[in-house]
C-alpha cells in the first residue's frame, strides 16, 4: 500500500514520518508493519493484505500540525493520494459525530464552512486523475473541516458541560493536579496548589520508596501527606505499581525471579504503603500503564493477574478508598511496536470481564512530544475517543493532562510533536486547556480531570508544561483553571 504525498500542490521529495503507524478496521495498530518514505510516496508494508489505514502527524495551513488518520483502504498497486484520504477521514468523522450527537442544526453559523469543505472534497474526488490539483483541493477541504470539527466538539462540550453544572453534577475533587514532592517545602507551593484545586495526587515510586529490598524510605511521602493532611482536600496517591524501568527498584530488576515471586513482592509493597497511609488517602492509583509498559514481559494472563493482585492488596490492607486502574496512551499506538502489550480497549474490557474488583479507570492524556502516544490530537478526536469509553461500566478519570506553554527543542519541537494553530505560548496553552477541560467534563461518566506537573521543572514529561513557572509564578492557564473551578460550583 502506497500513499503519494503533496504539499501545496507539489509532490514532495522528503517527508518526516512523525508518529506514523498503521491500524486496522478495529482501530488497533498493526504489528510488524513497515512504514518508509521513498520516491515521493509513503510505502506501507504489513503482514497481511487486510484493509488498513495510516495515521501520522500532518500539517494543516492555519491550523497547525495534528496527528490525523486516513480512512481504512484496501490494498492496491496504484498509490493513494494521502491528502485526499486524510480529508476523507476527517469529513467521515464529522458526519459520524453529528449523527451520534444529533447535531443537525447550525453550529455557531458554521454551516457555510461545512458545505464549503464538502464541496471542495467532491471537487478533489472528481480530479483524482490530476493528483496535484486533487491534493490542493483536499488540503483546502481539510483546512475548513478542521475549523468546523473543532467548533463542533467545543459546542457539544460546552452545551453538556453547562447542563452538568446546572444540575450540580460535579463532585468534590473533580479538578486536581499531581504535585512534585521536591517542591513541597518551597515557599508558596502548597498555597498555589490549594488556590485552584480540591484534589492532589502524591506520586509514589517503588524504586524510591524501597531502594533496598525490605528497607523502606517513606520520608518524601510522609512530608507531603503531613503538609496536606491538615487541609480540606481530596488526596490521591500512586501509582503504587508501574512496570516501566524508572519505576522499578534496581534490586528487583537484577533479581531474575519469575512472575509468581514478582507478584508476591509487588503485593507486599502495595500492602505496606496502603497500610501506612490508609487513613489519609482517598484515591489509590493501584496500578498504571500495564497495558503499555511491561518491563518483565508478562503474558496477557499475567498482566490481568497483576492488575487483580494490586487492587486486592489495596483492599486487603484495610483501605476503603477508591481504587483506580490507570491506562496509558489511550489511542494505543504503542501496540504496533511494544511486544507483550495490550490495546487499551482490550485491556480495559478484559479487566472488567475478569471480575477484578476496582472502582474506576483513568486515562493518561498529554501531548507535546515526539514520542509514541504524545503527538497532538484535535478536539474532535479527543471527544470521540472519550465517547468510546462510555459503554465501559466504570467511572473515568483523566490524568496527567499537559500541553506546552512555549516552543520546545528536540523532541519537544512543535514541528515533530504537534502544533495547535501556531507555535505554543502561554495564551495558546490556556485556550487549549479550557476547551479540553470542558469537553472532558461534559461527559457524565468522567468524574475528575487531573493536571500533570503543576510547575515547570527538569523532570516533566512535557517541556514547559506546568501551570506555574519554575519560580511558581502563575501562567494564564493557572488562572483559567481557577476560574473554571469557580464556575463549576457557582450557585
Amino acid at each position: 500500500m502506497k500513499f503519494q504525498v503533496f504539499q501545496r500542490g507539489d509532490a514532495v521529495e522528503g517527508f518526516n514520518l512523525c508518529g506514523a503507524y498503521m491500524f486496522g478496521t478495529d482501530g488497533i495498530s498493526i504489528r510488524r508493519a513497515r512504514i518508509e518514505f521513498k520516491d515521493g510516496c509513503i510505502d506501507c508494508t504489513r503482514p497481511n493484505l487486510e484493509t488498513a489505514g495510516l495515521a501520522l502527524l500532518w500539517p494543516i495551513d492555519s491550523f497547525g500540525k495534528i496527528l490525523l488518520p486516513t480512512t481504512c483502504v484496501p490494498e492496491r498497486k496504484r498509490p493513494y493520494n494521502l491528502n485526499v484520504e486524510i480529508a476523507r477521514a476527517k469529513l467521515m468523522q464529522i458526519t459520524n459525530r453529528r449523527e451520534d450527537w444529533s447535531f443537525f442544526d447550525n453550529v455557531e453559523g458554521m454551516e457555510d464552512i461545512a458545505k464549503k469543505s464538502q464541496d471542495l472534497f467532491i471537487d478533489a474526488i472528481q480530479d483524482l486523475n490530476e493528483p496535484r490539483r486533487a491534493s490542493g483541493l483536499a488540503d483546502e477541504s481539510l483546512r475548513e473541516a478542521m475549523v468546523y470539527s473543532e467548533k463542533l466538539a467545543v459546542r457539544q462540550g460546552k452545551s453538556l458541560f453547562d447542563k452538568r453544572r446546572r444540575s450540580h453534577g460535579f463532585g468534590r475533587g473533580c479538578l486536581g493536579c499531581r504535585i512534585d514532592p521536591t517542591l513541597m517545602a518551597k515557599s508558596g507551593y502548597v498555597e498555589r496548589v490549594l488556590e485552584s484545586f480540591a484534589s492532589v495526587t502524591v506520586p509514589i515510586n517503588w524504586a524510591k520508596v524501597e531502594p533496598r529490598q525490605g528497607h523502606f524510605d517513606f520520608s518524601e511521602v510522609d512530608h507531603c501527606l503531613t503538609l496536606l493532611g491538615r487541609r480540606k482536600i481530596v488526596v490521591s496517591a500512586g501509582p503504587l505499581l508501574r512496570f516501566s524501568r524508572e519505576n522499578l527498584p534496581d534490586w528487583l530488576l537484577r533479581a531474575g525471579v519469575g512472575f509468581e515471586r514478582i507478584r508476591e513482592l509487588a503485593y507486599q509493597f502495595v500492602s505496606k504503603v496502603v497500610a501506612r497511609y490508609a487513613g489519609v488517602v482517598h484515591r489509590w492509583y493501584a496500578i498504571s500503564g500495564l497495558n503499555a509498559f511491561n518491563q518483565f514481559n508478562f503474558s496477557f494472563e499475567q498482566i490481568l493477574e497483576m492488575t487483580r493482585a494490586a487492587n486486592m492488596a489495596v483492599r486487603a490492607a484495610g483501605s476503603r478508598a477508591v481504587r483506580i486502574i490507570e491506562v496509558s496512551s489511550p489511542w494505543g499506538e504503542y501496540y504496533a511496536t511494544v511486544s507483550n502489550s495490550i490495546p487499551p480497549f482490550v485491556y480495559m474490557d478484559m479487566v472488567v470481564q475478569s471480575g477484578t474488583s476496582f472502582d474506576a479507570f483513568a486515562l493518561q492524556m498529554r501531548f507535546g512530544k515526539d514520542e509514541t502516544g504524545l503527538h497532538l490530537r484535535d478536539m474532535l478526536q479527543i471527544s470521540s475517543l472519550l465517547d468510546c469509553f462510555a459503554p465501559i461500566a466504570k467511572p473515568l478519570h483523566i490524568t496527567d493532562v499537559e500541553v506546552p506553554s512555549e516552543p520546545g527543542k528536540g523532541p519537544f519541537d512543535g514541528e515533530v510533536a504537534g502544533l495547535w494553530h501556531r507555535a505554543w505560548d502561554r495564551t495558546r496553552q490556556s485556550q487549549w486547556l479550557e476547551r479540553f477541560y470542558k469537553i472532558a467534563l461534559s461527559k457524565p461518566f468522567v468524574e475528575a480531570v487531573n493536571y500533570g506537573e503543576l510547575a515547570d521543572g527538569d523532570t516533566g514529561t512535557i517541556a514547559n508544561g506546568g501551570l506555574l513557572t519554575g519560580q511558581l509564578e502563575p501562567k494564564e492557564s493557572f488562572e483559567t483553571l481557577k476560574r473554571l473551578y469557580a464556575t463549576m460550583f457557582k450557585r
